[in-house]
């Protein structure tokens, strides 16, 4: 992890992206992400555009919704159309600050989308199990403070992290093994020290996945102890059934990423070119999702896109 000459800084004039060299048939993969892609655009767009003008969906739940719609947005904006360009059209060579940008624009919402859905449990915490408190506990101000704080936290975590990556050198290879300029795959190239840069990404991965998942887990068991506790079966299923997407979601998300942390990075009993696949597989398939998930089981918004298509049809017509 050493370099002889600490003092001087080399920056290359930028990376090449060399992911998936080994995977046949991977072109149809990128043109699934291209779908991938296409439905993750539509269906957030609308999303967003359901919730800020309906006005019986401006509360701290659909807020927290919306939230998620942004950062959905942004997260496959970041990867895939950068994927079709490295792998579909051949052209892989990444600048190095537009390297920089990459990452530090995939890891803010990466961090985002872990904030989001800890925020969606803690909703889903204060209405049932504070009933009677929950719309003087959990206002749209208050939600909009934590949605603004995670935020904060996650661009100037972001800030930090990537800035450190210019006190690196590259005198070596500039070939990254991955589909985007991704963080320890980019450090791993320096030829100076970055035992800071394995701290902190060791830590962060930890902190900013397992915290805000185990913060999940605490508050579904807080929401089932209250369940149980109700004397109606009725009530009951009522209850649960209002944690039904955000639960799928959350298993859509964590699931997969947490097993390729343990056994990829950690572990290293995956191959290379298969982490990578499964890596960007859980990364853009949740944006996707997310909105298809809350777009169907959500009685509001499945009412107002019935009434914004007959609208549509009634104008046509």
């Amino acid at each position: 992890m050493s370099a002889e000459n600490t003092s001087l800084v080399i920056h290359p004039p930028g990376f090449y992206i060399i992911g998936f060299q080994t995977l046949p048939f991977i072109n149809i993969y990128f043109f699934f992400l291209a779908f991938v892609y296409v439905v993750t655009v539509l269906f957030n767009c609308f999303l967003i555009y359901v919730i800020a003008f309906t006005r019986s969906l401006h509360t701290p739940k659909f807020l927290a919704v919306a939230n998620l719609a942004v950062i959905d947005l942004f997260l496959n904006t970041c990867t895939i159309p950068g994927m079709i360009k490295t792998f579909i059209v051949k052209d892989n060579f990444v600048p190095f600050n537009l390297c920089l940008v990459q990452m530090f624009v995939y890891y803010t919402f990466a961090m985002l989308e872990s904030f989001a859905l800890a925020i969606l449990a803690y909703d889903r915490l204060i209405v049932i199990c504070f009933p009677l408190r929950q719309h003087a506990i959990n206002t749209l101000r208050a939600m909009s403070c934590i949605i603004a704080l995670s935020w904060s936290y996650s661009v100037g975590t972001s800030v930090f992290c990537t800035s450190i990556m210019t006190r690196l050198s590259f005198c070596n290879s500039v070939k990254v093994f991955s589909y985007f300029c991704d963080y320890a795959p980019v450090f791993r190239l320096a030829c100076n020290d970055y035992t800071l840069h394995w701290s902190v990404s060791s830590v962060l991965s930890v902190l900013l996945l397992l915290g805000p998942f185990l913060f999940i887990i605490v508050s579904y068991i807080c929401i089932l102890v209250t369940v149980f506790k109700m004397k109606s079966v009725h009530t009951r299923m009522k209850a649960l059934a209002t944690c039904v997407e955000h639960i799928i979601l959350v298993i859509i998300f964590y699931v997969p990423l947490l097993s390729i942390f343990t056994i990829g990075f950690y572990l290293r009993l995956i191959d290379p070119d298969q982490r990578v696949l499964s890596l960007s597989f859980s990364s853009c398939i949740p944006p996707c999702i997310n909105p298809i998930m809350y777009s169907l089981k959500t009685k509001e918004i499945k009412t107002r896109a019935v009434a914004l298509i007959r609208r549509t049809n009634t104008v046509a017509f």
